[in-house]
């Protein structure tokens, strides 16, 4: 029973990391690019830089993405496979249109 639980609430704390919209955004930029920068995910939701910086940090501390710096660049790629496996299944659920 005790494992049980305990997956339980991992599974919420994985939830409810990538619950916010501008996470989802990135998320799907990641698993559709593979990996990309900061700059290249300011479209999602038209976020300022430091905005989605601070999003793509706690998507680091939760280890769903990974970063590696490529000279001044950082370039962050999805890392979690669940998370993989989770995004597109939630984006189906308004048929898969980004522009909706």
């Amino acid at each position: 029973m005790q494992k049980a639980l305990a997956k339980l609430e991992q599974a919420a704390d994985l939830l409810r990391t990538i619950s916010h919209p501008a996470r989802l955004c990135m998320l799907q930029r990641l698993l559709q690019e593979g990996s990309c920068n900061v700059g290249y995910m300011q479209d999602c939701m038209g976020l300022p830089q430091s905005t989605i910086s601070t999003h793509l940090q706690k998507l680091r501390s939760a280890g769903i993405v990974t970063s590696s710096r490529h000279g001044l660049e950082v370039v962050y790629t999805l890392h979690d496979d669940t998370v993989k496996q989770i995004i597109p299944i939630l984006l189906m659920m308004n048929g898969g249109n980004e522009d909706e």
